[in-house]
């Protein structure tokens, strides 16, 4: 219950973030620049710049957009917490493009709740010898570990296992098989 909450509260504070981004409209006028209270002031050296700020009684706010798009905010970064098989090509330990985003949820998620931990699972398929495939997972593990610091996840956060190819999730010998072998678990505790 505790960890939902946690997660939550990253979401919200993500979602606060977006909403922070937003800019202000700007819009090009003859020599003069309109202060927040509508008047028209001369400016030298700011060429024709005019700056419209809309003014809203904060009673009168409509706070439901914000409230949609902080649901849909949420709602999409527990479905990238829901992804937590991150695969890797073939004898290869560097992260795939398609799964940063997954990574860059866990790592803010991990970052803005510096209690929780995650354990790391590295694997392989079954081919080469056992000690190269422990080294490979170890070495999948690492390079995700490497990436959620990078982004501000403490280290005492992460704990990392190389199973090699001892624990597949596929038991065959064809190429889709082995992909979805060559992988790295994140599982939280």
């Amino acid at each position: 219950m505790a960890k939902t909450k946690l997660i939550q509260v990253a979401a919200i504070t993500f979602a606060v973030f977006l909403a922070g981004c937003a800019s202000n409209d700007v819009a090009e006028t003859s020599g003069a620049e309109t202060t927040d209270t509508g008047t028209e002031m001369e400016d030298e050296g700011l060429g024709d710049l005019t700056l419209e700020v809309e003014q809203q009684d904060p009673v009168e706010m409509d706070t439901s957009a914000d409230d949609e798009m902080a649901d849909a905010v949420t709602s999409e970064f527990m479905d990238l917490l829901d992804q937590t098989l991150i695969y890797f090509d073939f004898d290869e330990s560097a992260i795939r493009s398609e799964f940063r985003t997954v990574l860059n949820a866990h790592a803010m998620n991990l970052a803005a709740n510096p209690n929780m931990s995650v354990v790391l699972e590295g694997h392989a398929d079954e081919r080469g010898t056992r000690e190269y495939n422990l080294a490979l997972g170890e070495r999948r593990a690492k390079s995700v570990a490497d990436y959620l610091m990078l982004r501000g996840v403490a280290a005492s956060q992460i704990d990392s296992v190389s199973y090699g190819e001892e624990m597949p999730l596929a038991l065959g010998s064809t190429e889709s098989d082995y992909a979805e072998n060559r992988r790295v678990e994140i599982v939280y505790p």
